[in-house]
């Protein structure tokens, strides 16, 4: 995956194509997906076990160190490369309580 997928939009959002792969990460490429434990309106999300990320509203570098390292019961993310996790981190902080 190169940079630009990851990378920022001059607007300042994410650009489409990296929202779209952030989601299907979170949704079903993560094992276990994200999405199984984690609320987040933007991917369909509506899971009851992790925080509700639309309310927690998380920055990149905090969903970072939790796919990285775990946290709770969440485990780490060891089987995602350096660029899946910061596309997820990206894709996460970007979306979470979009729309409120």
């Amino acid at each position: 995956m190169g940079t630009a997928l990851f990378g920022l939009a001059s607007t300042g959002a994410l650009a489409q194509g990296a929202i779209d792969e952030g989601q299907k990460l979170f949704t079903q490429a993560a094992v276990p997906a994200c999405a199984v434990c984690h609320t987040l309106r933007h991917a369909g999300a509506n899971g009851e076990v992790g925080p509700d990320l639309d309310e927690l509203r998380p920055d990149a570098s905090r969903v970072e160190k939790a796919v990285r390292t775990g946290i709770g019961q969440m485990p780490a993310f060891t089987g995602l490369t350096d660029a899946q996790v910061k596309l997820l981190a990206n894709y996460v902080s970007t979306v979470a309580g979009a729309g409120r």
